[in-house]
């Protein structure tokens, strides 16, 4: 039987107290499912510590598009574990999916945008009446752009949404066949520093939650110790973004294939790790 939900802070990551602690041996095998914006996880993965710390263990790191396509895998058991932003498990949960949140991070308002060309006419939310938003449908920016909407006194009807994977999407916004674009970073960093785009909004005012690490019930509550270890190793790495940054962001740039001043302003719109205790 799972305890009742309550939260306590891990370093920078909640960790959620749902999970089981009947076995605090280490499994076979840990499923890691990522995204390329995940810096501790991909920080985690770049330095194996992980993979130093449970040797026993074999660590499998899938990277994903996006939050949607990550759940669908940890619900249909491709993946152990999971992290997302703040809408995608609510899609998950409300089409059966049985997975448990295990921790979370805090938000990151700047981290997440609505762009349109630098050239465009529009300079406000208000002006996305009528027009064509590029966004991954499910996602944390989906509910960003319906929270921009509705702050603006505009509803989803108001706009043509044009559902689209971050790739698909920034094709389709450097081309002009879309009039904005709602995305998280570093998708974000690297469309405004290699030109053509400013941003219209971003989460500060929209009262947006941090990211969410799940888990398959199962996995979770066989494993609720080892989980707490993970987490607390993800901690560790996401204050490498502090205590070593320079070389965090030399490494972050290599393995995301991105230049390192787009790592760089993806940092800058972190807000500052909490340092593990």
């Amino acid at each position: 039987m799972l305890n009742p939900l309550r939260a306590l802070t891990l370093g920078g990551l909640l960790l959620f107290s749902t999970l089981g602690h009947a076995a605090p041996a280490a499994p076979d095998a840990l499923r890691i499912g990522y995204q390329k914006g995940s810096v501790s996880m991909v920080l985690a993965k770049s330095h194996q510590l992980l993979e130093q710390r449970y040797p026993q263990t074999h660590i499998s790191w899938i990277e994903f598009p996006a939050g949607p396509q990550m759940l669908e895998a940890l619900n249909v058991g491709s993946i152990d574990i999971g992290s997302t932003g703040d809408i995608p498990p609510i899609f998950a949960q409300a089409a059966g999916a049985d997975l448990v949140y295990i921790g979370a991070e805090p938000p990151k308002p700047k981290a997440e945008v609505i762009l349109v060309a630098q050239g465009s006419p529009i300079h406000n939310v208000a002006e996305l009446k009528g027009k064509k938003v590029a966004f991954q449908k499910g996602s944390s920016s989906h509910n960003l752009l319906l929270r921009a909407l509705q702050l603006a006194g505009l509803k989803f009807s108001d706009i043509q949404p044009v559902y689209l994977a971050p790739a698909d999407a920034r094709a389709a916004f450097q081309q002009g066949n879309v009039d904005a674009w709602a995305i998280w970073d570093p998708y974000y960093s690297a469309a405004l520093l290699q030109g053509g785009a400013r941003v219209l909004t971003d989460g500060t005012d929209l009262k947006q939650t941090g990211s969410f690490y799940l888990a398959s019930r199962p996995y979770a509550e066989r494993n609720g110790a080892f989980i707490e270890g993970v987490l607390d190793t993800f901690t560790q790495a996401d204050a490498l973004t502090h205590s070593q940054r320079a070389q965090s962001i030399t490494l972050l740039a290599k393995t995301m294939g991105l230049p390192e001043a787009v790592i760089a302003s993806y940092l800058d719109h972190r807000p500052p790790p909490r340092l593990p205790r």
